[in-house]
């Protein structure tokens, strides 16, 4: 690995652990000023106090809550996107490059790829193309792997996220960001299976802080390096404290009971 990328990755996983707590604030572009997210300078501060080793989001984000960020957070810029709510086929395009994440003094970029989507060479030609610039500048690249297609019955198809998550990494992926498959057993052929480090994502929100604090917990047993969770963090009502709870058991290997008993102080 080039020295660049190395350090580059050295300031996304902390050295005690090996593992990453990323918060994922890359919603607004899709979804605008949701719930959590309206202030971008606040939920900045509040993941950074909260111990947050990094924050995935875009250039507008970036841009807005700058003077709050602080030197030890790191950035990953997301380059892919180009719809939203209003309407768009949520088909990832490329929005931004390489060279403008450096410009951010980003950490690392991020893009997806929608593995057995009617598009998918087009999705993985982009990713790859992305990979190589990443590799000529020190960058590391995250690929919010997902699978599609007919014989995918959801999101966390086992069967699916195994072969995403390899296929992402075949393709130059230095960080897999994907679903929990629903079991340690399940998940740990994913990570056993894949040569770079496997993140889980929080998907949709839910309502039980112990769902998402349990498949973290099992994620992580199962050989997951971290998390990249956005919703299921900012929209909980203490952004800090669910920080504090997720760092707490990514890396100091808190019980979910911990975690959970952690939250209810308040």
């Amino acid at each position: 690995m080039a020295v660049g990328k190395s350090l580059r990755m050295k300031s996304i996983f902390r050295e005690s652990s090996g593992r990453s707590v990323i918060v994922a604030i890359d919603h607004g572009g899709i979804a605008g000023p949701i719930t959590g997210i309206e202030k971008p300078k606040q939920v900045l501060k509040e993941c950074m106090d909260g111990g947050a080793d990094a924050i995935l989001t875009t250039r507008g984000f970036v841009k807005a809550a700058a003077d709050n960020w602080a030197r030890g957070t790191s950035l990953i810029l997301r380059l892919t996107g180009g719809f939203t709510t209003l309407g768009g086929k949520f088909e990832e395009e490329l929005v931004s490059s390489v060279e403008s994440a450096l410009m951010y003094n980003s950490s690392g970029v991020a893009v997806t790829v929608k593995f057995g989507h009617l598009r998918e060479g087009e999705f993985i030609k982009q990713a790859s193309l992305i990979a190589d610039s990443c590799e000529r500048w020190g960058m590391p690249l995250m690929v919010e792997a997902m699978a599609k297609g007919n014989s995918v019955k959801q999101s966390n198809d086992p069967a699916g996220i195994k072969i995403a998550a390899r296929a992402a990494q075949e393709i130059g992926a230095d960080i897999i960001k994907t679903y929990y498959t629903g079991s340690k057993e399940t998940f740990s052929e994913v990570t056993a299976g894949c040569p770079v480090p496997v993140l889980i994502l929080g998907g949709q929100k839910t309502s039980d802080t112990a769902v998402i604090f349990q498949e973290v917990h099992d994620a992580i047993q199962a050989g997951a390096e971290g998390i990249a969770i956005g919703r299921n963090i900012w929209q909980h009502g203490n952004t800090r404290k669910m920080v504090e709870a997720m760092c707490g058991i990514v890396h100091e290997d808190w019980s979910v009971e911990k975690a959970i008993e952690f939250i209810k102080q308040g």
